[in-house]
Order: structure tokens, then C-alpha cells, then sequence
């Protein structure tokens, strides 16, 4: 079959362009600057893992948002009640709604239409029917107002849009570099900051809701009581330790703050934040300094009482400073703080991770290395099984590889580590397609076939198997890519376009080349030898006589697998057991014991310590704090003060929190993938073959799970996020082998019609092995650097991909064949046995 050539020239220009869209990757910055205008994309964004800086998840405080609104309304109602001279100790917030007692019928009339008009429509339900963000109902003397979840989920809404544009203005007061903020789901905020190695400045930044106000002093009442009188609140000072009875009442908020700069007293020299208000803040703040001469005047930020300064004369001027224990960061922070504006609610870190600067660049340098080393190798094996051959097969994985590169850059997506990983993984998955199409070209050959003819029809006959493994590979990266979360994603989506990639690259591109090569040697018969000469065949094996061996074997190390899953069980990494890791590393040799004593004095629970690398770097591992995600906070700032004074010299490479929220969500998410992954295959295989090979390939994949979770549990390697990546990718390779030999089998089963069905596996088998062990082979090869000098990032992945590549072709071979047997036997004798009872029942 001859490409026509407009074909031949789409195919040249998507090969041009794709090559163009990686080239930025390997220029000089000032080549690509001095091209720019020539080159179709950017360089591919590089993750916080390659390059350094601090990733967070904050969550908008739903119950503080409601806990606001609810003080708000409860304010506006009883503004309502003093105009209409009711009491105001009538209203009164219980639980999530406001209770308004009013024992007089006509006071209770002409209160609740102002209450009503309180109501603020939030949209509308069709029809032009507009949804109130309150109820009011009556019942006997007492009027309630309750929040809508309408109301509430327009104004989680609106505080998220509100909190990104603060957050945009906060890290722009402090000038971090191309800055990552973006909305995730409906509450949270993600915010990733490159070079940013210490995330304390920026959870300072971020997490303070920045609501400041001023309030009088009142000097009579004790700050020690517990019992203030109405109107007075105890706040603890943020600096001094000290407490402070200030008036509930605002006496200038925070919103009428025009500027806020840090600086530094000219007297004492000490960092100081100066401030200035607005016109009508400035009014109040001249007649409040003119009526309180010699009275203390607290100003407050989230609670907290910052300074509270004597005020010695009227101040008319509008302007006004900030001093205390401020350190001149501290200072700049506040001053950021205040300029930016107040949160509509609070937020709270859910998830936090950090990588210095040193470990990004070993991470590239590592990705780098173990990439050309696993391609090093793949292209090797290529050569030696097919020679010259295997040389265009070679170059098609060359373009693969560039043309993912320059896709990558295309989409603008971030490349992180575990994405450098699937790109290494792509190519050895890639081998596959021309290990299947050279296979069937020999097979061609020998049954006679011309060079033309054998090319044509070995293409042809791989192109659906290549398409069924395919299809079952790309559906697990699929599903990691909606559940994952982070570097996992930038796995998945180098994963799917190595598979599409390939699929143009093994298909088209080394058709087109190996026909060229017929074309111009004139080849009159179509041999493709290794690199020592003529391919003798494997000896036929016959794998069903063993099928009883094989079965139990495999049945008794899924049963330990299982065993080992409950004890000792999974080492559940951060990603699900939440917790605090903690990586340092010193210029001179660690003292652990030491280190180890003063982390267990700090009463945070177990502390786990890893040491590597010559013995000059720790890991630090701490279980999850008791409470919410701020005690996980407090939690990491004890350790690296304990850490700094065991290790005066140490510099933390990363840091990561994750705290109960997120962990769960992560472990559900991750274990959800699994099962629809597995769902996904049982349906596509049924529908592409029959419900037999179906139920068989779930059957042979359960026992591939069970053995890899085992390894997982044997090894003690962490159970994460990209364990379960890992999983995934493992299931559809998995998938891919048995999907190779079944269509084997669905292929025989019409040209054999009449030859016993265990004949026809076997038979099916042997055709297969070779391939199936040579696609291991590189499968395995191209991972073999990444497990070996990968690091720890990914070798929770590389490691266990490894054994699961072993696993699956294994019970590709030895399981799968005979389950199909067994399932197949039992359906023969199910439908024996109901024909005699139909033909009773029809007689």
C-alpha cells in the first residue's frame, strides 16, 4: 500500500514542527532570546521539584466564613432593634442561627420587615425567581434567621475570588518571581512560589487573615480576669506575652488604612511599620488622639494585640507607627500584610511542601543521567535483536522523544521529576510497537511472503493489537491524571502523550522507513536477523501441562502478599498517613544519636530518622500532629529550631506537611483510581473480545496487584502518590501483555476452528514469547538507571514498576492461559448441562 504525498508531507511537517517546538529546550538563553521571534513555544516549565521553591494548599475556613457572616447579621439586627427601640440583648446567635425573642406581638411586627430587608439576593432559580442568602421564620415570640446554602456557597465563592486577588497583591508586595496562584475546586487556593526554599515568610504571609483594627484600652478592668465585663475582650499581646483589656468596640478599622511601609526608628534604630490613613480615617483618628489624651490605644491584627501605645497628644496628621519585637522581615511582612488588604475569611495550610535550590538541580542533573543511561540501554537491545533494523526502530524513538518534549511545551505544562520518569518509560513502553511489528514481519517472511507483501501485512496485523494495549495502557494514566494531584499529574500527562506520540512514531514514521528501504535495496524477500545473524525460534513449551504448578505458585504468593499487607503492613508515606518530613543536610558527618534526642524531647509523637549520603543528610520523618492543620504547622517550626541547634550548619532541601484533610482525600482519591482503572479494562476488554478473556485478565491482574502490594510491603518502600502511579501504570502494562496474547488467540481461534482449546493456548503462548520477553526486557532496561541513581522521589515508582514489569509477563505467560481455560471449560459445561433442560422444557 502506497502513502500518497500529501500524507508523506503532513508527516514531515508535524515532524519539523515538533522538533522546532523542543529546540528551545536546549538553547543558550541568549541564542533563544536572539531567535524568539522564530520559535513556536517556550521552553518547557520545569517543576518545584527541579528547580526549588515552596508549594502550599490553603483552604478558605468554611465555618469561619459562616462564624463571620453570623457576627455581621447579628450586628445588623440589632442595629434594626436599637432604631425601633427594642432591646438588643433580645437577639442572640444559638448554634447556626440568630434568635430574636420578642415577647411584644407590635414591637415583633414592625421588627421583622427590617429584619426581612436584611436579605441579599444570591442569584437566580429560574423564571426569574431570585434565592435569598437568609430565612426568616416566626414561631410564638421568637424570630430566626438562618443562612442559606445558597447564600453560603455564593459568598465561599466570592471569598475565594477576594482571597486569590489579595494573595496576588501580598506575594507581589515581596517580589517573588513568576508566581503560580490559581483556584482549586470550590474552596482552596494553590500557591507555588519558585526559589522560595523557606515556606515560613510565605505561611506568615498567606495564612494571616491581616484583620486589623484599633481599639481604646479600658485601663480600669484587670487583663488577668476570666470574667470581662460586656463590651471588653482579653487579648493576648502578639510579641510581649503579655494580655490587655481592650473595648469590643471598633474605634477605626482596618479598612480605612491607606499605606503601609516598614522602616526603621531614627531614635533606637529598632524596624518599625509606619502607617496612614485614608480622609475619613485620618478624621477619626485626630478626634479619637484629641478625646483620649494619656490613654493606652491597642492596635489589633487577627487577635492579637501588636503594640498598645499611650497616646500623648492629639495626632491630626493621619499618620501613625507600629513598633515592637519586630525583626526588619517580620516588619516587611506586616507592612505587606496591611498594604494588600484584609482576608474575607481565614485560611488554613492544608498542604505544604518545599525543595531547596541543591536538590532541584541534583534532581535535573539525576533525571538527566538515568534518562540517557535507560535510552543508552533500550537503543542497545534494539540493535541487538534486529541489527540494522533495529536502527530505524532507534530513530523512531529519538523523535518520540522530541516530539514529547515539544508537545510538552505546547501544552505548557511543568515538567517535575515523576514526569521525567514516565517520558523514560514512554520509550521503553514505545519498543513495544516495533517489537510487535517486526515480529509479525518475520513471521510473514517465513510463511513465504514477499519483502512488500510481509511489510504490509505485518504492519497491518500489529496496528489492532497496538491499538487494544494501547487503549488499556492509556486508560490507567487517564484516571491517575483526574485523581493525582502535583508532580503524579506531570507523570501522567507525559504518559498519555508517550503512548499517542508513539503511536505516530512506531507506526508511521518507521512504516515509512522501512519502506524506503525496501524500495530503494529492491528487496525481493523481507529478513530482519539480529545484530549475530538468523533468529532461531524459541522451543515450543507446553505451558498447560504445568498450569496446576503455575496457579498454585501464584496463588501462594498472592496469599503471602496479602498476609505481608497486614503484617507488617504498608509503609504508608506523607502523601497518606500525613505527617512532617523533614530533609537536612550538613557539610560535616551527623551526630544522629544526638539529633534523635533532641526531636524526641520536642513531645511530637515517633520520630523516624533515615540517614544518606556519606552520612551528611537526614530524613526526618514525624507522625501526624494531634488536631488540625495549624498544630502541623507549630509542629514543623519546633523541628527545624531543633534541628538548627543539633546542626548549626544544617540546610533544610525539603520540607513537606501534609495534614489530615488532605491525606485522607489523597488516600481515597489514590485507591478510587485503582478501582476504576480496573473497571475501565474489564469493559474494554469485554467489549473488544468476550466476557471470558475479560473476567480472565481482572482475575490475572488481581493476583499481579496483590503480589506487587506484597513487594511494597517486603521491601518497606513508601506507600505514596506515586506508589500508586506506580500501580496504575503496572496495570495497564499488565493489560497490554495479556491484550498481545489474547488477540494471539482470538487470531487462532479462526483459522483452528477444530483444535482443543489448551492446544491452541499454548500455542498462542509460544508465538507471543518472544515478544513478550523482549518488550519486558526493554521495559525493565529503560527504568534499571532511574531505580539505581534515581533518588527517593522516584524510587517508590522505579523499583516496584520493575518487579510489576517481571510480574506481568510472567502470569502473562504461565496464569493467564490457563484461568482462560478453566473459565472457558466451565462455561461449556454450564451450557452442556442447560440444553437437555431447555429441550425438556420445550417438549
Amino acid at each position: 500500500m502506497r502513502t500518497s504525498k500529501w500524507a508523506i508531507l503532513a508527516y514531515v511537517a508535524i515532524t519539523l514542527f515538533g522538533i522546532l517546538a523542543a529546540l528551545p529546550n536546549v538553547l543558550p538563553v541568549s541564542v533563544r532570546e536572539q531567535y524568539a521571534a522564530f520559535l513556536p513555544v517556550e521552553p518547557v516549565t520545569l517543576g518545584l521539584d527541579l528547580k526549588g521553591g515552596s508549594h502550599l494548599v490553603l483552604e478558605v475556613d468554611a465555618a469561619g466564613l459562616r462564624k463571620a457572616r453570623l457576627n455581621t447579621l447579628l450586628d445588623d439586627i440589632r442595629g434594626a432593634l436599637r432604631a425601633e427601640r427594642v432591646p438588643t440583648s433580645s437577639a442572640r446567635i444559638a448554634g447556626d442561627s440568630i434568635a430574636v425573642k420578642i415577647a411584644d406581638q407590635a414591637d415583633r411586627d414592625k421588627v421583622l420587615p427590617k429584619i426581612q430587608e436584611l436579605a441579599i439576593p444570591v442569584g437566580t432559580l429560574g423564571f426569574g425567581t431570585a434565592s435569598s442568602d437568609i430565612e426568616v421564620a416566626t414561631a410564638d415570640d421568637t424570630i430566626t434567621v438562618r443562612l442559606t446554602e445558597a447564600g453560603l456557597s455564593e459568598r465561599m465563592t466570592a471569598a475565594v475570588d477576594q482571597s486569590l486577588e489579595i494573595i496576588r497583591r501580598r506575594v507581589d508586595q515581596v517580589g517573588v518571581a513568576e508566581p503560580l496562584i490559581q483556584r482549586v475546586g470550590s474552596d482552596r487556593i494553590l500557591v507555588q512560589l519558585p526559589g522560595l526554599q523557606d515556606p515560613t515568610r510565605l505561611r506568615q504571609l498567606l495564612g494571616s487573615t491581616a484583620q486589623m483594627s484599633f481599639h481604646m484600652v479600658d485601663t480600669s478592668v484587670d487583663p488577668n480576669t476570666t470574667t470581662p465585663p460586656r463590651g471588653v475582650d482579653i487579648l493576648p499581646g502578639a510579641n510581649d506575652g503579655g494580655k490587655y483589656a481592650v473595648e469590643s468596640r471598633v474605634a477605626i478599622s482596618g479598612e480605612r488604612l491607606a499605606d503601609a511601609k516598614a522602616g526603621f526608628n531614627q531614635q533606637t534604630n529598632e524596624p518599625i511599620v509606619s502607617f496612614t490613613f485614608d480622609s475619613q480615617g485620618a478624621r477619626q483618628f485626630a478626634e479619637i488622639t484629641r478625646d483620649n489624651v494619656g490613654l493606652p490605644f491597642a492596635i489589633v491584627l487577627d487577635g492579637k494585640v501588636l503594640t498598645a501605645p499611650r497616646i500623648n497628644e492629639p495626632i491630626p496628621g493621619g499618620q501613625g507607627q507600629i513598633s515592637g519585637n519586630f525583626t526588619a522581615q517580620e516588619a516587611t511582612v506586616l507592612s505587606a500584610l496591611l498594604r494588600s488588604g484584609a482576608l474575607p475569611a481565614p485560611l488554613t495550610i492544608i498542604e505544604e511542601r518545599s525543595v531547596g535550590p541543591n536538590l532541584g538541580s541534583d534532581s535535573i542533573r539525576m533525571g538527566i543521567y538515568t534518562g540517557l543511561a535507560g535510552f543508552a540501554l533500550v537503543v542497545t537491545l534494539m540493535v541487538l535483536l534486529y541489527g540494522a533494523w533495529g536502527l530505524i526502530a532507534n530513530l523512531g524513538l529519538v523523535l518520540h522523544t522530541i516530539l514529547t518534549i515539544g508537545v510538552l511545551g505546547m501544552l505548557g505544562s511543568t515538567l517535575t521529576l515523576p514526569g521525567i520518569a514516565g517520558i523514560i518509560l514512554g520509550i521503553g513502553m514505545a519498543v513495544d510497537a516495533n517489537i510487535l511489528i517486526n515480529a509479525r514481519i518475520r513471521e510473514e517472511t517465513e510463511g513465504g511472503a514477499g519483502a512488500m507483501k510481509a511489510l504490509d501485512i505485518g504492519f497491518n496485523k500489529a496496528y489492532a493489537t497496538i491499538i487494544d494495549s494501547n487503549v488499556t495502557t492509556l486508560s490507567g494514566t487517564i484516571l491517575l491524571f483526574m485523581f493525582g494531584t502535583g508532580p503524579v499529574r506531570g507523570f501522567a500527562i507525559t504518559m498519555m502523550l508517550g503512548i499517542v506520540i508513539s503511536m505516530f512514531t512506531s507506526i508511521t514514521v518507521v512504516r515509512l522507513a522501512m519502506r524506503e528501504m525496501v524500495v530503494r535495496r529492491k528487496m525481493k524477500k523481507l529478513e530482519i536477523p539480529s545484530l549475530f545473524g538468523r533468529v532461531r525460534h524459541l522451543p515450543s513449551f507446553s505451558f498447560m501441562k504445568g498450569r496446576f504448578v503455575a496457579i498454585g505458585m501464584s496463588a501462594f504468593l498472592s496469599v503471602s502478599s496479602v498476609i505481608l499487607f497486614f503484617t507488617p503492613g504498608l509503609n504508608y508515606g506523607i502523601d497518606f498517613a500525613g505527617g512532617i518530613q523533614v530533609e537536612a543536610t550538613s557539610k560535616s558527618v551527623l551526630d544522629l544519636s544526638k539529633l534523635r534526642s533532641q526531636l524526641e524531647g520536642l513531645d511530637l509523637g515517633e520520630v523516624a530518622l533515615q540517614e544518606f549520603g556519606q552520612n551528611k543528610s537526614v530524613l526526618i520523618r514525624v507522625q501526624r500532629q494531634p488536631g488540625g492543620e495549624q498544630e502541623q504547622t507549630v509542629a514543623l517550626n519546633k523541628i527545624k529550631e531543633g534541628v538548627a541547634q543539633v546542626i548549626p550548619d544544617a540546610s533544610l532541601e525539603r520540607t513537606e506537611v501534609v495534614g489530615p484533610t488532605i491525606s485522607a482525600e489523597l488516600a481515597r482519591s489514590g485507591f478510587l483510581a485503582v478501582a476504576l482503572a480496573m473497571l475501565a479494562i474489564l469493559f474494554y476488554i469485554w467489549w473488544r473480545f468476550e466476557w471470558h478473556f475479560a473476567i480472565g485478565a481482572i482475575a490475572v491482574l488481581l493476583l499481579d496487584i496483590t503480589k506487587t502490594i506484597g513487594f511494597f510491603a517486603l521491601t518497606g518502600i513508601d506507600f505514596n502518590l506515586t506508589a500508586i502511579a506506580a500501580l496504575l501504570t503496572m496495570i495497564g502494562y499488565s493489560v497490554n501483555d495479556k491484550v498481545v496474547v489474547y488477540d494471539r488467540m482470538r487470531e487462532n481461534l479462526r483459522k483452528y476452528k477444530s483444535m482443543p482449546f489448551s492446544d491452541l493456548i499454548d500455542m498462542s503462548i509460544n508465538q507471543v514469547l518472544a515478544r513478550c520477553i523482549f518488550t519486558s526486557m526493554a521495559t525493565a532496561l529503560s527504568l534499571v538507571p532511574m531505580a539505581i541513581w534515581g533518588g527517593d522521589a522516584v524510587k517508590s515508582f522505579a523499583w516496584p514498576m520493575i518487579f510489576g514489569v517481571i510480574v506481568a509477563t510472567t502470569s502473562s505467560i504461565y496464569i493467564g492461559g490457563p484461568i482462560l481455560l478453566f473459565l472457558s471449560r466451565w462455561w461449556k459445561d454450564r451450557e452442556a448441562t442447560r440444553a437437555p433442560a431447555i429441550e425438556t422444557a420445550k417438549g
